[in-house]
């Protein structure tokens, strides 16, 4: 996707840069405390085909839990919703996203939604494929063909990074098999998992997946159905609802827009029927989330009062 400068979005971001300093890279996964703090970039895809960007867009950005809002589309696809929601719930938690906590202290081990680690490894655990690459495969060829761009690959060595010190993940994978939500091995999971995690674009790649959203499943260059609008409704509730991790209310309030974002600096934006919204920046706030990126969507939806509320 070409995406042309635009010297009002160049405004903002340069106005949203400084907040970067109150920030911090995830350098708990060390190939992730790598990226410049400083960086921020956006890109908006509009129906019409339009693109506008500022900032570094050609940077290179890994999804982490923003993936974890498009394998809960495939597996919604692949399985259905009863089968999906008997072993995932729909509420928010209101606990940090790697928390064990509420699987202990609730009495049922079904993990409250898929936004959360848990639930997210929970869902990818449903992935059809008979191996790790077949399903990777699968969630890659719908990641390709929703960002439109066959050049989206996996960052092996953020998902070996990953593997190698995701010490918690795999705890809640064998939490989550003792109690018959997971039922293959843990070591192949975990494996399927840092790789959808490390699934690599830039944030116009990331605009054009949200944009996909924004039109309930439609890709509106090509006309052409990607999910069914009920997938892509479910996708964005979940976004409104648990997307900004345990900061999802305060952001419904003051943004109120649909979102998902990752340890990586990424954020993915879907404003219904409007446009789709992809950000970088890879200092993040207490919660997890872009500092700069959430600054600048603040701006971006007062000034173009993007909130669906």
């Amino acid at each position: 996707m070409l995406c042309e400068s635009n010297e009002e979005l160049d405004v903002l971001v340069e106005e949203a840069r400084p907040f970067t300093k109150n920030g911090k890279v995830a350098d708990y996964i060390p190939e992730l405390g790598k990226a410049n703090p400083d960086d921020l970039s956006i890109a908006i895809h509009y129906p019409d085909g339009n693109c506008v960007a500022a900032g570094e867009v050609r940077r290179k950005i890994t999804l982490q839990s923003i993936s974890k809002v498009l394998s809960l589309a495939l597996v919604l696809m692949d399985r259905g919703q009863d089968y999906v929601f008997e072993r995932v719930g729909m509420e928010p938690t209101g606990d940090p996203f790697n928390s064990i906590a509420k699987l202990e202290t609730m009495g049922i081990a079904r993990p409250l939604n898929p936004m959360i680690n848990a639930g997210a490894l929970a869902v990818t655990h449903m992935i059809k494929g008979s191996s790790v690459d077949e399903r990777l495969q699968r969630l890659l060829e719908f990641v390709k063909e929703m960002a439109e761009n066959r050049e989206v690959s996996v960052n092996e060595k953020v998902a070996r990074s990953e593997f190698e010190t995701a010490h918690l993940n795999r705890a809640l994978c064998y939490f989550l098999k003792q109690h018959g939500v997971v039922t293959e091995d843990v070591e192949p999971l975990m494996d399927l998992y840092t790789k959808q995690c490390a699934i690599e674009m830039d944030c116009r790649d990331l605009a054009d997946i949200g944009l996909v959203f924004a039109m309930d499943g439609v890709n509106p260059a090509t006309g052409k159905r990607i999910m069914p609008a009920d997938v892509a409704r479910i996708c964005k509730t979940f976004m409104v609802t648990c997307g900004m991790y345990n900061a999802s209310g305060e952001f419904a309030i003051k943004i109120g827009i649909p979102a998902k974002s990752g340890v990586s600096g990424g954020i993915m934006g879907a404003v219904p029927g409007k446009v789709g919204i992809g950000i970088f920046g890879p200092a993040l706030d207490e919660k997890g989330n872009s500092i700069g990126g959430i600054k600048l969507l603040e701006l971006l939806s007062e000034k173009y009062s993007l909130s669906m509320f």
